[in-house]
């Protein structure tokens, strides 16, 4: 009787190992999938200290637009690990933080929070080389506390002739029409102040947006297939908090 008790239980240890086993081969795969296709170009995780609490340094070849939009007065502050960004009261302009990337087709991840609801974070793609648009602007995914939207500015606002048109009131009823399909916005209810992480693919003339692992929606336009897409601005108009900025290109 001991002698079956005994091998009950070596058998019992070795069933024990193969479900820890597996369980880990599990997790590793999981893990893996979470892991976009690609070369990682850029991260971020913002786990440093300022020298000075004055002016903007975050460090790590990020710019800001604070001297030209806020008379040079701070806007952008390294806290715990966390970069939080506002937009000073003297601004004529949302914060604007900058980072160079360069590709045609990657993704984008990052963690975010907003502490209230009217707050908003707007990840802008550009090309600052691109002269047939207002300020290399090539992309924007505005996300909202209720919605997301993805917006083709290359053939759309942000096009030069387009955007004479519209500060000289004389769009044409075509290119009102062409820019109603140059946006598209999608419902997504955020939990104010909590953190969140936004995932951004773009392939050839595709987005992909994901929350929280949750796809939220997909556009197709042919602006997203600008060859390149050098620059990342994060840009707040009131308040966010951002960290883990990941960037694969592909």
């Amino acid at each position: 009787m001991e002698l079956n008790c005994f091998g009950f239980n070596i058998h019992l240890r070795r069933i024990i190992r193969l479900i820890f086993l597996l369980r880990c081969v599990l997790s590793f795969s999981q893990d893996r999938s979470e892991i976009p296709e690609g070369e990682l170009i850029f991260y971020d995780n913002f786990e440093r200290n300022e020298s000075q609490e004055l002016k903007d340094e975050v460090g790590n070849r990020w710019t800001t637009s604070s001297n030209k939009t806020a008379k040079g007065n701070k806007q952008v502050d390294l806290r715990n690990g966390t970069l939080y960004i506002y937009t000073h009261k003297e601004a004529n302009h949302a914060t604007s933080v900058r980072h160079k990337m360069g590709f045609k087709n990657g993704v984008i991840t990052l963690d975010f929070k907003l502490d209230t609801d009217d707050d908003v974070l707007n990840l802008n793609i550009a090309d600052p080389a691109c002269k047939s648009v207002h300020a290399g602007h090539l992309i924007s995914v505005v996300i909202k506390s209720n919605e997301v939207e993805l917006i083709d500015l290359k053939t759309g606002v942000f096009d030069l002739k387009i955007k004479k048109a519209r500060e000289g009131e004389l769009l044409t009823v075509e290119q009102k029409e062409l820019l109603k399909r140059k946006k598209k916005k999608f419902k997504n209810d955020l939990k104010i102040n909590r953190w969140h992480k936004v995932t951004v693919k773009i392939n050839i003339d595709t987005i992909w947006l994901n929350i929280d692992d949750i796809e939220i929606g997909t556009f197709v336009s042919e602006g997203f297939a600008h060859d390149s897409k050098d620059l990342l601005r994060i840009l707040v108009p009131k308040t966010a908090t951002v960290d883990n900025v990941k960037i694969w290109k592909k």
